[in-house]
């Protein structure tokens, strides 16, 4: 059986491999996860600038699925991180609200769709793993009932190749997002690839 690092390997190597559209989705999905998972946490473990950065991730989503429309918005949404006191080289003496793993991944997820570098997709990858490895950490220290560590990493990678077989499915779709996808298939990417990749099961 593979352990967790191979299997985080195999999933750099398919993003690697894939479209510079296709690692835009995956970055999207990996994002809106942890966003998912920050929002269900009861209101007080709300982190304000991760719950702020919602309408960025909505706009990235309809970005990466051909929305030309949504690029003033996230590029918007960047420049406003870029200018705020969250991005900052002030090491442990600057705000580190920025670091938290969805509000992390969303930027990356942004930058992703801004400029389709494939770094931006593994470190949301990556941030993935080391939410999931923080929240087994989280469970330790209540002493409730936990999966083995490494299954529960295992299982989260195998999510992510998951994700990436179904993106490749809507490959032919997703070459021309960057150029603007007629409404109808708008509509059809967001119930046949946002909603999957959104779910946090």
């Amino acid at each position: 059986m593979d352990t967790w690092q191979e299997v985080s390997a195999s999933v750099e190597r398919r993003l690697a491999a894939a479209s510079s559209s296709e690692r835009k989705v995956f970055a999207a999905g990996i994002a809106e996860r942890l966003m998912s998972w920050h929002e269900a946490l009861p209101a007080e473990e709300h982190a304000p600038f991760t719950m702020s950065l919602r309408p960025l991730l909505n706009s990235v989503w309809e970005g990466v699925l051909g929305d030309t429309a949504a690029f003033t918005a996230v590029k918007r949404g960047v420049a406003e991180y870029m200018l705020s006191d969250y991005c900052h080289n002030d090491d442990q003496d600057g705000p580190d609200d920025a670091d938290e793993h969805a509000a992390a991944a969303t930027l990356y997820a942004a930058h992703a769709y801004l400029f389709g570098c494939n770094d931006f997709a593994v470190w949301a990858s990556r941030r993935a793993v080391d939410a999931m490895d923080q929240h087994l950490e989280y469970l330790t220290e209540q002493d409730e009932d936990l999966p083995e560590p490494d299954a529960a990493l295992l299982a989260e990678l195998q999510r992510q190749l998951g994700d990436l077989d179904l993106i490749a499915n809507y490959a032919k779709d997703l070459r021309y997002s960057s150029t603007g996808l007629p409404i109808h298939t708008l509509i059809r990417l967001r119930v046949e690839l946002r909603t999957p990749l959104s779910s946090r099961d």
